[in-house]
């Protein structure tokens, strides 16, 4: 930094022709800039100007330098511009990892609006149901169903994430529609298959927890699998509302209702969260990712509430 300050003042003499007015444009005082200069020339082993009492002038060699160090010059304000650009404006890869369900029915589509409104964030997707810690995967952004992570991120709160029971009406119509959690045990079972495990059916009945799980007739980490099985009629079905919310919406399936909640966890208050560093707020692409996100997300799942 010493150098180029020394390159900054040299350029600044050659153009203002005098120590004096250089140093009052950098606010320094005329010695501690001459200084700069001279060892500027000792360090180069070349006279650089030519002093005199009234007028400073280049050498031969120091007109070739100061051509040389223009075009550095240049080249560093430039690169300064494309800085400030960077810091406020959007842009640049914007790398976001997601669970494959989300991404696949809310987030992508998403994407593609958020795309059009910025066209210099170069989108970098995975989806995948593994676990990702964002320092280490080189994360901007993870969108990931659970409880809030112990981990040093903020975690935002998109949705609900609880499960909810469906059946299709052919299936309802052959096999009877289930009025208490316990009848479940004797219906065929579609189960998705979390990392952990196949999720079972849990509920809550007289201070005791209860494993009401029927007879597995499927297991699948693919949700869209699953619910193409219960449109057909092969069993009741365990998934998020947001996953099923078409299929309820046009009917496929029907949601199963009961006095006791049935759930695939003891733990209460499952969500999707959208997770991010702190700091990497400050940046321009992602802080416009979560701001865009956050806000479009809750619209979507009120009108899906409302299904």
């Amino acid at each position: 930094m010493d150098q180029l300050r020394a390159i900054r003042y040299f350029s600044k003499v050659v153009e203002m022709g005098s120590f004096t007015k250089a140093a009052s444009a950098f606010n320094v005082p005329p010695s501690s800039l001459s200084r700069r200069v001279s060892d500027l020339e000792k360090s180069l082993g070349a006279t650089l100007l030519k002093r005199s009492t009234r007028i400073v002038k280049l050498t031969e060699v120091g007109q070739v330098y100061y051509n040389d160090v223009q075009q550095i010059l240049n080249q560093l304000e430039q690169s300064k511009e494309t800085v400030r650009s960077y810091q406020t404006t959007p842009m640049g890869r914007l790398r976001i990892s997601s669970m494959v369900g989300f991404g696949e029915k809310i987030l992508l589509p998403l994407l593609d609006e958020f795309g059009e409104l910025y066209p210099e964030i170069v989108l970098d997707v995975s989806l995948s149901d593994e676990l990702s810690t964002l320092g280490r995967d080189d994360v901007d952004i993870a969108i990931r169903g659970g409880y809030a992570p112990n981990e040093r991120v903020l975690a935002i709160r998109l949705m609900d994430n609880g499960f909810i029971p469906v059946a299709s009406p052919s299936y309802l119509k052959k096999c009877g529609i289930p009025s208490h959690v316990m009848e479940l045990k004797d219906h065929n079972g579609l189960y998705f298959k979390a990392p952990t495990g196949p999720t079972p059916w849990l509920c809550h009945v007289n201070d005791q927890w209860h494993d009401v799980s029927g007879p597995a007739v499927a297991i699948s980490n693919n949700g869209p699998w699953l619910a193409k099985k219960a449109c057909d009629g092969d069993g009741i079905l365990m998934s998020t509302r947001w996953a099923l919310a078409s299929y309820l919406e046009s009917g496929q399936l029907i949601e199963l209702n009961f006095e006791h909640r049935l759930t695939i966890t003891q733990h209460a208050d499952m969500a999707v969260y959208l997770l991010y560093q702190k700091q990497r707020y400050l940046v321009p692409k992602v802080k416009a990712a979560v701001d865009f996100l956050v806000e479009k997300i809750k619209i979507d799942n009120e009108s899906m509430i409302n299904v």
